[in-house]
């Protein structure tokens, strides 16, 4: 199986063994971000192109013919604007997940549809200027023949599997994040379709799950990868979605377990048949039916890195804040909700150190993704301060989770037990159980736990740092209404 992470910086393609889970060898290609001033956008050729070179290099380390794969599935990240015209091309380049110019959209299509509690109903999120949604309504203002001109809205994942398979097609839980998806009722809001004045025609069919078999590769994908066209392409999903695939959560897994994602983005999410209803969080839908709600900052491990140059110190060569406090919300902040923000140093004395203040930055950053966590588990029915439920593993997983400091500093501030999972590549390896359930017909998470691919070292809960906390806490409460630039 062949499971493929397209995510903002790169996409990696898995070799994965069906029967075992055992991944034979990851094939790496890079992507390009350009945009300044809240842009962020890529070329989606950039990455049919990525994801060709990546299977190509996956498939060489594992030393595996062509003829042994079976299946194929794409991650990808979340909420990307792809607009299409008709014969497939994009019309312009991407406009990303971390792109914040659409933030006054997103308030202003708030307030449209009669505020949050509307939009929570309905969608399970209310907008923010991460989603599609609001990221439609941006370009409809500010690039109107654009707009008029499309005849196909794709995420990045839906982009990509419509190259490998020929067929627009996406899945509930990528759809969910687009906010004109009704996860409850799993299908499109024609209101919300009406108040965008977006056609259903040019939106991609939505499989049953993310495991679904949608069709085998097209004659001209099979030549660009050097596959058969046998293989089966799976619906796929998003990217936080086959992580929790990969992590063996959802119907046939682990059910209300938190999960913390360090990565470009900080993401707290977990599977669970409650429906939640917060607007601090999206209420996203599982690539296997169940429920994803999630918590997502834009600001982690590369606003922390970006801290690190800046200091001119190794990203672990950290101590404690040490009464330092910094809010690194250096490209706005999604959770809590102040795109236009800037980051936020005080605290500084004569006797502050360099390696303070990086320490600072990741306290900053693990303070918010943790702050979403109480916010999550809240909104599953479970009460954050009950022992109990604090008892329950904190899966850590992403980039960060390989880092000592990121460890040492959820550890301190979460107060909890941490599991940090063996398996890196944990998109990759949900997109290849999406592939493999889409060649047996198997449930994925089942696949997905028979494969181990969740398990990993415990790290015993050690005391809260409840000093720490507070005090950031106390500055983000205070100093929210200065961060809007």
């Amino acid at each position: 199986m062949i499971g493929v992470d397209s995510s903002t910086q790169s996409t990696k393609a898995a070799v994965v063994h069906a029967a075992t889970g055992a991944l034979l060898a990851v094939g790496r290609a890079p992507h390009t971000v350009t945009g300044t001033d809240g842009a962020r956008e890529s070329d989606p050729e950039a990455w049919w192109s990525a994801l060709c070179e990546a299977v190509a290099a996956g498939l060489a380390q594992a030393a595996v013919p062509p003829s042994a794969v079976t299946g194929i599935a794409v991650a990808g990240q979340q909420h990307g604007l792809v607009v299409l015209d008709a014969a497939g091309r994009p019309l312009r380049p991407a406009l990303l997940w971390n792109d914040t110019r659409s933030a006054p959209q997103a308030t202003a299509l708030t307030a449209a549809l009669g505020g949050p509690g509307s939009w929570l109903s309905r969608t399970g999120s209310v907008p923010v200027a991460s989603m599609t949604a609001a990221k439609w309504q941006w370009l409809r203002e500010h690039e109107p023949e654009t707009a008029a001109a499309t005849a196909g809205v794709r995420l990045p994942h839906d982009f990509l599997t419509e190259r490998l398979s020929g067929v627009a097609v996406t899945d509930p839980g990528d759809a969910s994040g687009t906010c004109w998806y009704d996860p409850a009722m799993a299908a499109y809001d024609p209101e919300i379709l009406r108040l965008l004045a977006l056609d259903a025609g040019v939106l991609p069919s939505v499989a049953p799950t993310g495991g679904t078999r949608v069709g085998t590769l097209a004659p001209a994908a099979a030549r660009a990868l050097g596959l058969p066209d046998t293989v089966a392409v799976a619906a796929g999903t998003g990217d936080n979605m086959a992580a929790a695939v990969g992590l063996g959560l959802g119907g046939a897994g682990l059910l209300d377990h938190p999960v913390v994602s360090l990565g470009t983005s900080g993401t707290v999410f977990a599977a669970t048949r409650a429906r939640p209803d917060a607007a601090g969080l999206a209420g996203f839908a599982a690539a296997d039916g169940t429920n994803l709600p999630l918590g997502c900052t834009l600001n982690c491990t590369l606003a922390v890195d970006r801290f690190a140059t800046l200091l001119g110190l190794d990203r672990e060569d950290t101590a404690p804040g040490d009464g330092v406090v910094v809010l690194p919300y250096l490209d706005g902040e999604r959770t809590p909700d102040l795109p236009h923000a800037a980051g936020l140093v005080t605290g500084l004395r004569h006797t502050t150190t360099p390696r303070a203040i990086l320490g600072a930055a990741y306290e900053g950053a693990a303070f918010t993704i943790l702050r979403a966590l109480d916010e999550l588990l809240t909104a599953c029915g479970l009460d954050p301060a009950d022992p109990a439920v604090r008892d329950r593993p904190l899966r850590l997983v992403g980039g960060g989770a390989q880092g000592r400091a990121w460890t040492d500093t959820v550890r301190r501030l979460s107060g909890r037990p941490l599991v940090v999972p063996a398996a890196t590549e944990l998109v990759a390896l949900g997109a290849a159980a999406l592939a493999a359930a889409a060649v047996t017909g198997e449930d994925p998470v089942a696949l997905a736990t028979a494969w181990g691919t969740g398990n990993g070292e415990t790290l015993p809960a050690v005391d809260r740092d409840e000093e720490t906390w507070d005090r950031i806490a106390d500055v983000l409460g205070r100093a929210a209404p200065s961060l809007l630039t």
